[in-house]
């Protein structure tokens, strides 16, 4: 009796190895199944359950709401993305290996659930969302309006072919790991047409990315046409054509929240402001001189690049222009976060002025002359119950800035671009949140060389010219981006201080013909890393499988009419592995 209980045991633990194996079977099978439907951003958790079945999507397939509302930004996402699957066809770089279900009816419709219709695209809004796609129907269920957005994308890059299929058996959870994923684009040092703008808000929600950044003032130019201040325009602009209209603004606003992107409005200042001596000359320090002074030391510059000019804070009729467009840029953006630049305040240009140097001859300092206009400017903007976002030199500048004293946590934010996650550890354990935007990783217009002129460093017969002129460079390559880590070395609340990041597109050396080839796929990878990581479910960075993703993916945006630029060859995605190193160095 002894010995059969014995060997019963033993055949019990048979079977439990052998349901074991092949369970660690199933689970592997259906690892690689899964990793071959390419979503991107990847979702959290997505599974595909076997048989692994697609069906066609039915000739009159519609997208339908369980969710009475009345918010047109949701019902123009449905029109987008019928309109989407109806026609986009895409063929796969490498074919999925799985044939259409025949026993299958044809999929009629995708039901959306939405708990809170009303709630406004801001920052932190609930952009969770479940989707199911089951033989018999396809649901997708959402907290707000802006994750059944993102629950669209994904469906959409779930379908393809000509009749279009769609996995079957398919279930996705998804939220992101992080608030504010967004891109930067300059629009003053080169003019950007609307068109091309709202192509890139377009791109932006197809990777999930929620936040489009206007740096739409600088030096160079001042292209924003503002009601109370319409000679900056007039005068700061390029050229007549090369303005934003409020009805260009009111257009890209709308379309952004049609898309799910937030358009947070910037204007540099008090430094940046050369454009503003074209309309008020008055309230602009050193405008119109030459930039690095013959003979002189980096130090003794007049502005860190071409362009010179700063408003003066000890003018009080800087302050009655700036309320005229603060007041216009918060009647224009209804964006509850308003960017005030103060980056890069450079002494020479302000040392230029007669009365600042009378009061620097009387003991004060430029400390002081950044405070006062910190104190003028900053509680009229919170007024307008709005956020203020300040580049960090306003804290962080090794020459001029100010006191942490002056710019309250609770409105105030700070974006960091200098020194990697040195800066982003010194803003966050001084209780501000952040935007991470690090040169070292984020700079999209690194790589290119510089665009001054007559520059000796060039004319080395050697090929030694160090950096190529660019002060940020190299290139930053859709790995870098990847791979970055923007909360490194943070304990858990400082962590939870970094809302998020944005790519940077400076242009200086871009405008609308290098567009998308200078941001996609590159502000994709870093899509990815903000909604889901840069890492697997063991915590190893995935870069590697997301090689191959980020090909098939960039050729369904390309597809789309977004002039993404290749990351391989295409012999790579025809023999996947083959284009790996040997090991990782």
């Amino acid at each position: 009796m002894m010995m059969m209980q014995g060997e019963s045991t033993l055949l019990l633990r048979f079977f439990q190895l052998l349901l074991l194996f092949s369970c660690l079977r199933l689970n592997n099978n259906a690892e690689a199944s899964t990793s071959s439907i390419n979503v991107w951003p990847k979702p959290r958790n997505l599974t595909w359950s076997p048989p692994y079945q697609t069906t066609l999507l039915s000739s009159s397939f519609t997208i339908i709401t369980t969710t009475i509302h009345h918010n047109k930004h949701l019902s123009a996402a449905i029109c987008h993305y019928h309109s989407l699957l109806k026609s986009e066809h895409h063929h796969p770089l490498v074919p999925l290996g799985v044939s259409i279900s025949k026993d299958l009816p044809p999929l009629q419709n995708l039901s959306i659930t939405v708990v809170d219709p009303h709630a406004g695209l801001v920052n932190g809004v609930n952009e969770s969302y479940t989707l199911s796609i089951l033989p018999s129907h396809a649901t997708l269920t959402a907290k707000t309006v802006w994750g059944a957005m993102r629950g669209l994308e994904t469906f959409s890059q779930l379908a393809w072919g000509n009749p279009t299929q769609i996995t079957v058996g398919v279930q996705v959870w998804d939220f992101p790991l992080f608030v504010h994923r967004g891109l930067m684009v300059d629009t003053a040092r080169n003019y950007y047409p609307v068109k091309d703008l709202l192509r890139t808000v377009e791109a932006m929600s197809m990777n999930k990315l929620n936040v489009l950044h206007l740096h739409l003032t600088d030096a160079e130019s001042f292209p924003l046409v503002l009601p109370s201040e319409p000679r900056l325009a007039e005068k700061g602009a390029y050229a007549p054509h090369m303005v934003y209209t409020p009805q260009d603004v009111k257009t890209l606003v709308e379309f952004g929240l049609d898309h799910g992107v937030r358009v947070i409005p910037e204007i540099d200042t008090p430094g940046h402001t050369a454009s503003w001596a074209l309309a008020h000359p008055d309230i602009v320090t050193c405008s119109n001189m030459f930039w690095w002074p013959a003979g002189s030391d980096w130090s003794d510059r007049l502005a860190s690049q071409p362009g010179t000019g700063h408003l003066n804070p000890l003018n009080p009729k800087t302050y009655k222009v700036l309320k005229n467009v603060i007041h216009d840029i918060t009647t224009l953006f209804p964006e509850p976060f308003f960017h005030s630049g103060t980056d890069e305040i450079v002494p020479g240009c302000w040392k230029t002025d007669s009365t600042i140097q009378k009061h620097l001859s009387n003991g004060g300092t430029l400390n002081q002359v950044l405070e006062k206009y910190i104190n003028n400017t900053l509680p009229y903007i919170v007024s307008l119950n709005r956020t203020v976002i300040y580049w960090e030199d306003v804290l962080l500048d090794e020459t001029v800035h100010v006191p942490s004293t002056i710019l309250p946590k609770e409105h105030v934010i700070l974006q960091t671009w200098l020194k990697g996650h040195n800066h982003t550890k010194k803003i966050v354990s001084a209780g501000y949140r952040t935007i991470v935007s690090s040169a070292d990783f984020y700079y999209l217009d690194c790589g290119h060389g510089t665009y001054v002129g007559n520059n000796s460093a060039y004319d080395k017969q050697d090929g030694s010219t160090g950096n190529g002129g660019s002060w940020c460079a190299p290139f930053k390559t859709w790995q870098t981006i990847y791979n970055y880590d923007i909360t490194y070395g943070l304990n858990e609340e400082e962590a939870k201080l970094v809302l998020g990041g944005e790519v940077a597109l400076w242009s200086e050396q871009s405008d609308a013909t290098v567009l998308d080839a200078r941001v996609w796929p590159r502000a994709s990878a870093m899509a990815e890393s903000l909604w889901s990581g840069n890492r697997d479910e063991k915590g190893v960075k995935r870069y590697a499988e997301a090689t191959d993703r980020l090909n098939e993916w960039r050729s369904r945006m390309v597809s789309r009419g977004i002039g993404a630029e290749p990351i391989q060859p295409l012999w790579c995605v025809k023999n996947p592995g083959m284009c790996n190193t040997q090991h990782s160095v």
